[in-house]
């Protein structure tokens, strides 16, 4: 599952158009699929969508519990060269 997450992450990142761009944690899991459903794997996308993040890319909204579906982070395109 991680490499499917990793996938739609590099996708999304080679896709910054402008300066930035929000990436939500529930839309990248319904991008693999599984979600909503008993057997999501939302920690993983979630670890995914955080090891992406490099510089001054920050977490605009997060979870409560760390890692659920709205967990939003900025990602610039100055960090993603890819």
């Amino acid at each position: 599952m991680r490499d499917e997450f990793e996938k739609v992450m590099c996708q999304k990142l080679s896709s910054i158009e402008g300066d930035y761009i929000d990436i939500v944690s529930g839309d990248v899991h319904r991008l693999v699929g599984g979600y909503p459903g008993r057997d999501h794997s939302m920690p993983v996308c979630c670890d995914v969508m955080r090891q992406r993040m490099n510089g001054d890319d920050f977490e605009v909204e997060g979870p409560l519990k760390g890692k659920g579906a709205t967990l939003k982070i900025r990602y610039f395109r100055r960090n993603h060269k890819l």
